[in-house]
């Protein structure tokens, strides 16, 4: 995120420079180091021929210790950003680019949140957190040759909990108003219908008779959506031919990075067992199985976030509220910048009013207030759901309201499946249209709580069978005569109405395997793995756009549009007009996703075609030529693409022209639960377990099993693992 950009930052480091001529070094530039954690953990770390860390400890901080020392054997540098992103050191690692990460960090108050809500949080959490933090500290101390940037260990608990505060509300899109705020822009559209317009339309079911959903032109919005996606389905008993319940995690993130998947599995005397993937910087899974029950996750985009026109004095230090003139919080952050050897001080001023952060532009003051905000529940959440031990425990976890935003899918061994369209919906009252600025002088118009979970739309056991979601509203999730009503849920939570093609197509494909009444093991897996495009919706409409063009005036340009017209609109990497389809379809998703204005068809097309042509010599060459797999010196061909059940989202160009893949299908998870109520699970990562460590065999040993849609076990039972365990280490530490 550029949000810096306004403030010519990059600019000003080197008038900064000149200022204090190169002035300070980083170790004496730094901030100090947090309190160390007390107390003394030991943990068994065994991991097997895949190089997964499997933990064992008779505590659950022990275990959590173990998380932490496993996880930074395989990926420490990570870890570090994570941390340094955490304390506000990020650009003080990384240099410029990353500032406007600390300055985020800042503007949200995160550190204010952990200080006023961190003791209020279970003792049994923040022991958990302790532990994880004592792992790093243990893993830095032993390694310090690894260790970037000075001062930067050891952690506590509390700068765990930091990330979790920072990261958590750009899952459902802070960074776009944020954006758009920071550098004058339009404000993009939230989730759900605009309350005043009756003009926008309501989505249809992608089997009903109108299928057509027009594009709606809206105000367009900044980033690509470079950390969303993901596919879930959960099906019941009653599908399976064996009887068995099913559910499959496939979610989409970066394949590299602090939100990169990392596969592994627990076990502690204290009862936490566990098998699935957390993100760097957390101590417990955020996805995967008990042996009761299991979740999976898929980015959810309700309106969450309200913004604030506030009324500044003329002296811009107070602004008007309920007749008075309130003080504007006004602190100063200094940035620490990373210059060559040299650390530079670069001041910012972050503000805050009683609605939230305010930024001021050019158009005046604007305040935000968004889902969770000050708040740490999400920690004590995802804990309690690791172990809960059946259905009824698991919805009470969840009534706890702590994570903000994201689609909970759910299946255990009793059968049970459900959807839940997770989110802590402002309380808003009626009166206001929440979809633009709301007036910032009136408590009339500021929420003060969040609805209770027996308000968040849910979906359990429908006729149908099965329940799935593909970051599309939570209507359409069971098939036609089994979805949740519109009409009973109020426009005020501002809910999606939002399809990709990856809900059309699960929901066509699973209805055409469902006709005998089951669904086998091997539909299933290829409804998993599909490459396919459904003939609607923005993609129809796209192509149809592209196929109207006159093109006369130019013979290659029309060549490629004869290609699109013959594709089979399926990007499995066999069709001669597949590398251009992938391509040309790519911008028209990107704008579809983020609600904004297509881009002009000739220009993409054109663009695309002469990338094609420079570096491959034709139009038409095989797209599993164009669309790689790359890590290390391994370099294979893959097929999915940018909204595809199979999801190769997003990719970097290098320098031979070819698309690397960076986003997309990550870690995918298969788990069921047999009859007699025992589970099993199967999982793949794009590279491995290490996904930084370029000298360890687990750096790139997954690779072929993914490209050919191939899973390996996962040996819950530690009974299972002892077949195939390749190492076994038990750390410790005092800490005295």
């Amino acid at each position: 995120m550029k949000i810096l950009k306004r403030t010519g930052l990059g600019l000003l480091i080197f008038v900064v420079l000149a200022a204090i001529a190169l002035a300070l070094w980083e170790p004496l530039s730094v901030d100090e180091t947090a309190a160390p954690v007390g107390g003394s953990y030991e943990a068994r770390i065994v991991r097997d021929e895949f190089g997964v860390p499997h933990i064992f400890g008779k505590t659950d901080p022990d275990v959590a210790y173990g998380v932490a020392y496993a996880h930074s054997e395989d990926d420490f540098a990570t870890l570090q950003e994570v941390t340094a992103m955490t304390r506000g050191r990020m650009a003080t690692l990384n240099g410029a680019d990353s500032a406007p990460i600390d300055y985020i960090a800042a503007l949200l108050d995160v550190r204010g949140t952990v200080t006023r809500k961190y003791a209020d949080l279970p003792a049994d959490v923040r022991a958990l957190l302790d532990g994880y933090a004592s792992g790093l500290n243990a893993y830095a101390a032993d390694h310090p040759e690894e260790v970037k940037l000075a001062k930067l260990f050891p952690v506590n608990g509390q700068d765990i909990a930091a990330g979790f505060v920072l990261r958590s509300p750009f899952f459902f899109g802070l960074n776009n108003p944020v954006e758009a705020l920071v550098q004058n822009k339009p404000l993009p559209r939230e989730g759900g219908p605009r309350l005043s317009s009756a003009t926008e339309k309501k989505s249809v079911h992608p089997l009903s008779p109108d299928k057509m959903i027009e594009e709606k032109a809206t105000t367009p919005v900044g980033p690509d959506p470079d950390e969303n996606g993901s596919n879930a389905f959960a099906l019941a008993p009653k599908l399976s031919p064996e009887g068995k319940t099913r559910l499959i995690s496939n979610s989409h993130q970066p394949l590299r990075g602090n939100v990169a998947w990392y596969e592994l599995v627990v076990h502690s005397d204290d009862g936490w067992d566990f098998a699935g993937a957390n993100f760097p910087g957390s101590p417990f899974p955020f996805l995967g199985h008990n042996k009761y029950l299991g979740w999976t996750n898929t980015v959810n985009r309700p309106d969450l976030v309200d913004i604030y026109k506030l009324t500044l004095n003329d002296k811009r230090d107070a602004y008007r509220f309920d007749g008075q003139w309130k003080p504007l919080e006004k602190k100063r952050v200094w940035l620490k910048i990373k210059f060559g050897p040299f650390v530079i001080p670069y001041p910012q001023i972050a503000y805050r009013s009683i609605h939230g952060p305010v930024i001021i532009n050019d158009s005046g003051a604007y305040a935000l207030r968004y889902a969770g905000i000050d708040q740490l529940d999400m920690l004590t959440q995802y804990y309690r759901i690791n172990k809960a031990t059946n259905f009824e425990e698991w919805q009470a976890a969840m009534a706890g309201q702590g994570v903000p935003a994201t689609n909970f899918i759910y299946a255990d061994a009793a059968g049970n499946i459900g959807l839940y369209y997770n989110a802590m919906f402002p309380d808003r009252p009626e009166g206001y249209d929440w979809r633009t600025v709301l007036p910032g002088d009136s408590s009339a118009a500021l929420w003060q709580q969040t609805l209770p979970f027996t308000r968040v739309p849910a979906l359990v056991n429908p006729a149908s069978g099965y329940v799935m979601n593909a970051n599309n509203t939570p209507y359409i999730a069971a098939g036609p005569g089994d979805e949740l009503k519109p009409d009973n849920f109020s426009p005020l939570l501002g809910i999606e109405d939002d399809e990709t093609n990856r809900s059309r197509r699960a929901i066509a494909l699973l209805e055409k395997a469902n006709a005998d009444g089951t669904i086998s093991d091997a539909e299933l897996w290829a409804i998993k793995y599909d490459t396919g495009y459904e003939k609607a919706g923005y993609a129809k409409n796209w192509l149809d756009r592209i196929a109207a063009l006159d093109l006369k005036d130019s013979a290659k340009l029309l060549k490629a549009q004869k290609l699109l017209a013959d594709w089979d609109w399926n990007l499995d990497g066999k069709g001669a007009a597949d590398a251009l389809a992938l391509m040309v379809l790519r911008p028209a998703n990107k704008s579809h996703y983020n609600r904004g204005k297509m881009p002009d068809p000739r220009t993409i097309l054109a663009e695309t075609v002469d990338h094609l042509t420079q570096y491959f010599g034709q139009i038409d060459p095989p797209m599993l030529d164009v669309l790689r797999l790359r890590q290390g010196t391994v370099d294979l061909p893959i097929d999915g693409g940018n909204d595809t059940i199979r999801a190769s989202t997003l990719w970097d160009v290098d320098e031979d022209g070819r698309l690397s893949v960076r986003h997309g299908d990550s870690f995918i998870m298969f788990m069921e639960w047999t009859k007699d109520g025992k589970v099993h699970s199967r999982s793949i990562q794009p590279f491995g377990a290490a996904t930084t460590r370029a000298d360890s065999p687990h750096y790139t040993d997954q690779m072929q099993l993914f490209v050919d849609k191939k899973l390996k076990s996962v040996w819950f039972d530690p009974k299972d693992l002892e077949q195939h365990k390749t190492s076994d280490k038990l750390v410790s530490s005092s800490n005295k």
